[in-house]
């Protein structure tokens, strides 16, 4: 499946591994990141999937998502992200994705983009429409500034995801080119999502980036054996 990643925001908080321990699949652990584990409220827009290299699925291919994930190990060492929830405003693709293992939730979801050029701001409101969560949050990047610092790569070079499917974990592998990858900074935040999923963080988010977009493509899952 290629899909469009377009105008992506990361904030990350550190978490106690032990904390997220209980969400990976069954022969996965937390990974770690500078000393610590990672959950992450991440929002783009999805633009023009589709089904292996062929057309965009028309209306159904393009729509906003934010997801929570952690970040995830594999007995064979491969490194991973573990969606705990991604929001998406396509009941189609919910539905689809949840048959799949992905724990996907339909909500009203919307970008917001705002300002001029040089100060343009970047960000996603969610709110749920069975369940009582929100998440409202904009980021100014820096555009005339690379993030190309060990710790920003490492919370987005993620090629992959674990997932638990029939009982079975799977892991997903995804690329892409290296993301355009900016430091940015936070002018809104009022977020319910990481709550509602049960992870608790304080204060401000360590790590926020921005990036522009890149292409990526998923491939074949594979199952994940014990090790």
């Amino acid at each position: 499946m290629d899909q469009y990643w377009a105008d992506a925001v990361f904030l990350h908080w550190r978490i106690d591994a032990a904390a997220v321990a209980g969400f990976m699949p069954p022969g996965v652990v937390p990974d770690e990141v500078d000393g610590s584990s990672w959950v992450g409220l991440i929002g783009f827009r999805m633009v023009g999937a589709g089904l292996g290299r062929g057309r965009p699925v028309p209306y159904f291919g393009s729509f906003t998502e934010i997801n929570v994930r952690l970040y995830s190990r594999g007995p064979d060492g491969t490194r991973g992200v573990v969606f705990v929830t991604l929001d998406a405003s396509r009941l189609a693709v919910v539905l689809a994705a949840r048959a799949g293992g992905i724990p996907y939730v339909w909500s009203k979801c919307a970008p917001l983009v705002r300002g001029d050029d040089a100060r343009r701001e970047y960000g996603y409101d969610v709110v749920r429409y069975r369940r009582q969560a929100s998440s409202r949050f904009a980021v100014r990047p820096d555009r005339g500034t690379t993030a190309k610092d060990t710790l920003s790569l490492e919370l987005t070079a993620r090629f992959g995801l674990h997932s638990v499917l029939a009982g079975r974990t799977l892991y997903i592998p995804n690329t892409h080119t290296p993301w355009p990858l900016h430091p940015a900074t936070v002018t809104e935040l009022d977020d319910g999502l990481l709550a509602a999923a049960g992870l608790f963080v304080e204060g401000p988010p360590e790590s926020v980036l921005f990036s522009p977009g890149v292409q990526t493509q998923f491939g074949k899952p594979r199952v994940v054996r014990p090790g």
